[in-house]
């Protein structure tokens, strides 16, 4: 007699073994071909050409699939982060962000890293455009002076970010390790003016903000999330003053804009435009008439928009300290004949540039002789001049007349000429309350200008105290740290 038990398992057995023999692919059954898979390469043999941040390669007019050969070289380099301030960035191409990337979709597309034989560390590359686990990263991991070699198809158009994944991959991200790779749609993009590649990324060093020397990667600031810098293109200052972003009125411009993290979320704002476009999230969907986009860690987005009047337009993360404490700010420079229908005209750009708007040449002079010991107060007065430019004048004005009523002068100042203390303590640490400037009563509120360095509060004061008829005598930043030792903050404030 058969066992029932052992007769239902036997059926059920039958049964799923059946099933899965429907599923099973017949043997030799070919795949379909994916999308985007527009057949084997055609043509000769094409050399991507690779660009530095912010320029981006030619657009692609081709009609068919071919084979691309890209060559990136990984560079460990030390270069400023910010005036006076160096960091080792950890590069691709010898850029942060790493150079820009372009092919055609249903490319096939041999990739070459090669890591410089100079260099310390391992890495890799793990493409978000490479469909394949680990986008290339295990195919491409390689050591100082060697070369790794592979292949992929790029079958899906967008804007893709790439980055470092050799461990610890938050490092390699944080020291500068990512950049953008354009895979064209087969038609290729609609011709704009000008097309430039801005990347976001957050830094940690063990520094403070704007602390000057050589400045290490802070583990523990990173993993608690709590950025140095946020900058664009890797330095602050890539994009303003001779660097800046260049337009003409009428223009159409288009920016292909990642945010490498390793950590925070950009809300990408361009102050006095709005996109017409956004391919949010690389994705194919557009939005419109859109004012701020928000771009993740590890994403991209395409943004256009027209050039309407002519002026300086700031780029900025629009979680706004990260702009104007922590570096996330660019310049697009446009020229052209103003259009008063659109816009008076009036113009001020020290108002959302700061400090940033600065002559850096005068900051960096009196840095050097500080340094050597021969610092003028000449050369601290032409310093101080160009930092006081943003940071003092919106409210004291470039002439140091203040506001009447609501922001005391400077010029011919007899309360801040009588005490030269009291004048540093101030500026150090703000000011709240009544003060009777030249015979008027004024009752406003001076922030604290902590974050400052002791140079630089040193020499805009020597500045302001030699200027608009005042005259006395320099201030050292030794006199300025002093005065901040002796001053008690709570745990977290800025020092």
């Amino acid at each position: 007699m058969k066992h029932p038990m052992r007769s239902t398992l036997a059926v059920a057995w039958l049964l799923c073994a059946a099933g899965a023999a429907s599923a099973a692919p017949a043997a030799g059954k070919p795949t379909p071909a994916a999308p985007g898979d527009f057949g084997p390469p055609r043509g000769e043999v094409i050399h991507a050409i690779l660009t530095s941040p912010p320029m981006v390669p030619p657009p692609i007019h081709r009609d068919h699939p071919a084979k691309v050969i890209v060559e990136l070289e990984v560079r460990e380099v030390e270069k400023e982060i910010s005036e006076g301030v160096s960091y080792t960035f950890w590069t691709f191409g010898g850029t942060t962000p790493g150079s820009f990337i372009r092919v055609r979709q249903g490319d096939t597309v041999e990739f070459h890293l090669k890591n410089h034989p100079d260099n310390k560390m391992p890495h890799n590359i793990d493409l978000h455009g490479v469909t394949g686990p680990g986008g290339g990263a295990a195919s491409s991991f390689t050591a100082p002076g060697h070369e790794s070699q592979f292949t992929f198809k790029a079958l899906n158009q967008g804007i893709y970010v790439y980055h470092c994944a050799t461990a610890p991959v938050g490092m390699h991200i944080a020291n500068g390790m990512y950049g953008l790779m354009l895979v064209e749609p087969p038609e290729g993009m609609k011709p704009v003016d000008h097309e430039y590649y801005v990347m976001q990324g957050d830094f940690y060093t063990v520094g403070k903000y704007r602390e000057r020397g050589h400045q290490d990667f802070d583990m523990q600031r990173a993993i608690d999330e709590r950025p140095t810098y946020v900058l664009f293109n890797g330095s602050e200052g890539s994009l303003v003053g001779e660097h800046a972003l260049k337009a003409k009125v009428g223009d159409e411009v288009r920016l292909f804009v990642g945010n490498g993290g390793p950590n925070l979320v950009s809300s990408f704002h361009v102050i006095g435009a709005i996109f017409d476009r956004v391919r949010y999230e690389g994705g194919l969907h557009e939005q419109e008439n859109v004012q701020t986009t928000l771009i993740p860690s590890g994403g991209a987005a395409i943004v256009e928009f027209h050039v309407r009047v002519p002026g300086s337009y700031v780029l900025v993360d629009h979680s706004i300290f990260r702009a104007f404490n922590k570096g996330a700010l660019a310049i697009l420079k446009a020229d052209g004949a103003e259009d008063k229908t659109i816009y008076s005209g009036k113009e001020v750009d020290s108002v959302y540039l700061g400090d940033k708007a600065a002559n850096l040449a005068a900051v960096s002079e009196a840095r050097a002789a500080e340094a050597s010991g021969t610092l003028t107060k000449e050369q601290q007065i032409k310093a101080g001049q160009s930092r006081f430019t943003g940071t003092c004048s919106v409210c004291h004005q470039g002439n140091g007349a203040g506001l009447a009523g609501v922001f005391p002068p400077l010029a011919g100042s007899d309360f801040l000429m009588a005490d030269k203390q009291r004048a540093i303590g101030i500026v150090l640490n703000g000011l709240t309350g009544k003060v009777t400037v030249n015979g008027s009563e004024f009752n406003s509120v001076m922030p604290p200008m902590s974050q400052l360095n002791d140079d630089e509060l040193a020499n805009i004061l020597t500045f302001v105290r030699n200027s608009w008829g005042n005259s006395g005598d320099a201030v050292s930043a030794d006199e300025v740290r002093k005065t901040r030792a002796a001053t008690k903050r709570p745990e977290g404030a800025a020092h």
